[in-house]
């Protein structure tokens, strides 16, 4: 039975063992853990303190299913086609396994967090509402402090206009990822496996590796 009290992490242990985590359980989260993860993320970033942002959090069955279809697209889109070739070349790795899990499960999360940025759907700066994502990150953070897996994503957006009719946002908001969020049903908080540090920090300008 998963604790509904945090764990007290070192901030540095807590960066070094929050990986993405896509096989997750359907144990229900409770509402009270959940307002304390969004609590955490309104405390990040935001571009000139202005806080122009919406949390949406998804538990409708109905709203899951239909967004899940049109995830499900995007990853076979952008991944899924690939997969019997890379099983064929023995490249199907861990990532693609559980990225292909978490497209065919996931509306079995309990809860999904949809961080909305208002204001901008006309913009065409690029950077407008990149803060956002240190606050997403912070949710994650808390997310894992109370034993809770999450993951990034976005490969909804080719729906981006459905989706924002589906959850009744403004006409000028748009979504800027969606996370799953579910206590974890298989794997373990590791730390992610990234290049080198030398392999990607330059010192006062970029030399070509």
């Amino acid at each position: 039975m998963p604790s509904h009290e945090p764990e007290a992490l070192p901030v540095i242990e807590a960066l070094h063992s929050t990986p993405s985590r896509r096989y997750l359980s359907t144990e229900p989260i409770p509402e009270d853990v959940i307002r304390a993860l969004l609590d955490a993320a309104v405390r990040g970033p935001s571009g000139g303190n202005t806080q122009l942002w919406a949390w949406i959090v998804v538990r409708d069955p109905a709203v899951k299913s239909q967004i899940a279809e049109w995830y499900r697209e995007g990853w076979n889109a952008n991944y899924g086609a690939r997969r019997a070739d890379l099983e064929a070349a023995g490249k199907l790795d861990a990532v693609f396994r559980s990225s292909g899990h978490l497209a065919e499960h996931l509306e079995e999360a309990p809860v999904w967090i949809f961080p909305v940025l208002l204001g901008p759907a006309k913009s065409q700066n690029p950077r407008l509402g990149a803060s956002i994502y240190g606050a997403v990150q912070q949710l994650m953070l808390a997310a894992r402090a109370y034993g809770i897996g999450a993951t990034l994503t976005t490969l909804y957006t080719g729906h981006e206009a459905e989706v924002r009719e589906l959850l009744g946002l403004p006409e000028n908001a748009i979504t800027m990822a969606l996370i799953p969020l579910g206590y974890p049903s298989r794997g373990r908080w590791s730390q992610p496996k990234r290049r080198p540090l030398d392999e990607v920090v330059f010192w006062d300008k970029y030399t070509t590796p």
